[in-house]
């Protein structure tokens, strides 16, 4: 199950998403969006683990503070797919 993580603070890093959703189940890969340009987070990103473990983790930290932020968290939605033709 991908899980999408928002709201987070640009002080967390990847190691910090994993540990944290570590104490629900195994995170199968954890990663945090960075702006391209400046290599900062964009406040975003996603975990990946086992279904069950992923409705826990859902219910455990959809609202969870991490420095004055209230976490988002919520079953990611498939990347649409963009049309490669252009006119």
């Amino acid at each position: 199950m991908k899980l999408y993580v928002g709201n987070l603070p640009w002080s967390v890093t990847e190691s910090d998403l994993k540990e944290l959703f570590s104490e629900v189940g195994e995170v199968t890969s954890a990663t945090l969006i960075t702006d391209r340009d400046s290599g900062r987070s964009k406040g975003f990103g996603f975990i990946e683990m086992e279904k069950n473990e992923g409705q826990q983790a859902i219910k455990k930290f959809s609202g969870h503070m991490i420095d004055n932020r209230s976490l988002r968290v919520n079953e990611a939605n498939e990347k649409p797919q963009r049309n490669s033709s252009r006119y």
